[in-house]
């Protein structure tokens, strides 16, 4: 039976081919360590866990949920904002519980794109930006983000037949997955930007509190204007290790918000009420639990910093995120070092290629391995960095 061409447009999802290369590997006895894969390894708060089960218990949790959420946990996310960003948000419209932020992300462009219509996507950047636009029928096009301009789009590089075709721009900080970080001056071109040519602003804010050195990553929404162009999507699966959990929420212009809710209820029923219950707790209580976690990520950040550096590469540590970006050996493209490296070490980095065709020449390792496997993965790399910057200089 003949696909849609909808889906025959769509490139193969980069971490589903990376699961099936692990499974080979493993079934043939070798010790895989992944560093591929965004998804924190530290379990959620136990906290967090035993309101999830105490609610689970509740029958009332058991029926339909509403698709715009629970009112208690709207309020949550507002309150959030006000107490961590210094954002006045309108719990009733101006919030909105999703199935995880990557179900947000991916069906924005239905509710704002035609067929044609333009979206403007970072590159390198989080994949279903662009599986969003292109499921939806509207046309891709790409930011580069460079390393000489701090992985940020230059919005004045964006031709002006596509700005005023644009109806929707994705942008993404701390960055996925550079690990770049948006400055306030940036924010504020963005704002101008929309006001100019009449374009939705979609701030994924997936690693919004993920920072580290005394740094404190922006919300989008703390810029003036921010709220009448754009939304911003967040969840606690990055910040509260609940990415199995599917909860997220958005936030901004309240028409928008309506609209979103509004395609969600013909396609979802909603979070599953107990979930939403955990989020509130996650939200509501006591932080502490994020601090501990974000001292072990920039300890698994120097880790990899420091055998890097012993390598001979020359890179900056990252303030935010958990990701390290850098480029690949002596131009060999992102998926020939991925591999290379795969079959000298049996270590999983993601080429860059799947980002976008600007990652091609990058690889991403995630930090979301303990300690001692991340030291052992570094140090298998550094035995084979003679090996393959030799092979790859032939």
């Amino acid at each position: 039976m003949k696909k849609a061409e909808r889906l025959q447009n769509l490139a193969p999802y980069l971490f589903a081919q990376l699961e099936a290369k692990i499974s080979d590997a493993k079934k043939q006895g070798i010790d895989v360590i992944n560093l591929g894969i965004g998804d924190p390894d530290l379990p959620t708060p136990k906290h967090i866990v035993a309101e999830l089960q105490a609610q689970a218990e509740t029958a009332a949790n058991h029926q339909y949920p509403t698709s715009v959420g629970m009112e208690s946990l709207r309020q949550s996310v507002a309150n959030w904002y006000k107490r961590r960003y210094g954002v006045q948000l309108d719990p009733i419209s101006e919030v909105a519980a999703l199935i995880g932020s990557k179900e947000g992300i991916a069906h924005l462009p239905f509710c704002y794109l035609n067929p044609g219509d333009v979206g403007l996507v970072p590159d390198p950047g989080y994949p279903v930006y662009q599986a969003g636009i292109t499921l939806a029928g509207g046309q891709c096009h790409f930011m580069p983000l460079k390393a000489e301009n701090g992985f940020l789009p230059i919005l004045s590089d964006i031709p002006t037949d596509v700005c005023r075709q644009a109806k929707l721009m994705y942008i993404n900080y701390p960055n996925n997955p550079t690990g770049a970080i948006a400055t306030r001056q940036f924010f504020h071109e963005v704002v101008a930007f929309a006001k100019e040519y009449n374009v939705l602003i979609a701030h994924d804010a997936a690693y919004l509190e993920v920072g580290y050195d005394g740094y404190e990553p922006l919300s989008f929404m703390q810029v003036p204007g921010a709220k009448d162009v754009g939304i911003e999507f967040g969840s606690p699966s990055k910040s509260h290790n609940m990415t199995g959990w599917r909860i997220g929420w958005v936030v901004g212009h309240s028409d928008v918000v309506k609209t979103l809710v509004t395609l969600k209820s013909n396609i979802d029923s909603g979070a599953f009420q107990a979930v939403q219950y955990g989020a509130m707790i996650a939200l509501d209580s006591s932080q502490d639990a994020l601090e501990e976690q974000l001292a072990i990520y920039k300890r698994r950040r120097d880790i990899v910093i420091e055998a890097l550096t012993t390598m001979g590469w020359q890179l900056g540590r990252p303030q935010a995120s958990i990701y390290i970006w850098a480029p690949t050996p002596n131009g060999m493209n992102s998926i020939e070092f991925a591999d290379h490296v795969f079959s000298q070490t049996g270590v999983v980095i993601t080429p860059g290629i799947g980002y976008g065709a600007e990652g091609d020449r990058y690889f991403r390792i995630s930090l979301t391995v303990d300690e001692a496997r991340l030291q052992e993965a570094m140090d298998r790399l550094v035995k084979s960095n003679i090996n393959f910057m030799q092979e790859n200089s032939k």
